[in-house]
């Protein structure tokens, strides 16, 4: 019988990526000597001059870096608090009922699961959107969606500790810059795409948005390749699901599908 391996994280997520926000820029940081070698020029033509600038920029640098090595811990000592003390207003809402999910959707999975489901088969039931791999799907029920905002708003007015996106998620301007598509939201139905294309939100022109995020991913399919530095993940040791990773073996093979590969 075997036992399932602990989940790790890539050695670039404390590393890579780390937005310089007054420079608007994204430098790897490994130490001092290398940040100035890799990155100085770039620093400098954005009004990083003077060493006093430099020095600023390093502690911003360091301070984002320690951030994400106290944020598993953190995240564990907020989920402890949470579970302890705050209080549901809609304790039904914890645990998923088939209730929950449109029926469209439910139609969805029956045929999914059916023997003779196929690709075309599927692409009947959800709306494509050009050749861009991006569809639409219902989800949810219009009542759980607002009982779930409702218990959402709930959480946000309470005195329960809060974590926020990190600097990661500020990936700037891409060069050079692709041609976009603009896909309206739709309450209560989901919208699905590949994790690696450049995609992001237009500001609220009126009212307020709440967006549920779910990544699928496979760690066996994951540990191929890191989409963060796009090479093959130096694993560490991480608390909880990590970053998906898992320690490979060699009869490693996907056993399930690669979303990324299809159509």
């Amino acid at each position: 019988m075997s036992t399932r391996r602990p989940f790790r994280a890539c050695a670039c997520f404390f590393s890579d990526n780390v937005f310089v926000g007054r420079y608007g820029l994204h430098v790897r940081y490994r130490d001092e000597e290398q940040l100035r070698r890799e990155h100085g020029q770039a620093l400098r033509e954005r009004g990083c001059r003077s060493e006093e600038d430099f020095r600023a920029a390093l502690r911003e640098i360091e301070a984002e870096v320690q951030r994400r090595k106290q944020l598993i811990h953190q995240s564990e000592e907020r989920k402890a608090i949470i579970s302890k003390c705050y209080k549901r207003k809609h304790p039904e809402l914890y645990s998923l009922q088939d209730s929950f999910l449109a029926p469209d959707f439910l139609e969805i999975v029956r045929y999914c699961t059916s023997p003779d489901a196929h690709l075309q088969g599927l692409l009947r039931y959800i709306k494509s959107f050009s050749d861009k791999r991006i569809y639409r799907l219902p989800v949810f029920t219009e009542e759980f969606c607002k009982a779930f905002v409702d218990e959402l708003e709930n959480f946000e007015q309470s005195d329960m500790p809060k974590g926020r996106p990190n600097t990661m998620n500020n990936y700037g301007d891409p060069t050079p810059v692709p041609k976009y598509i603009e896909i309206e939201h739709v309450g209560a139905q989901g919208l699905l795409h590949r994790g690696g294309q450049i995609h992001g939100a237009l500001p609220v022109a009126s009212g307020e948005r709440w967006n549920l995020i779910i990544w699928m991913r496979s760690s066996v399919v994951r540990n191929q390749l890191c989409p963060m530095c796009n090479k093959k993940p130096e694993l560490v040791e991480a608390e909880g699901f990590g970053d998906g990773f898992t320690e490979t073996l060699e009869d490693d093979a996907p056993e399930t599908v690669n979303l990324c590969s299809l159509w």
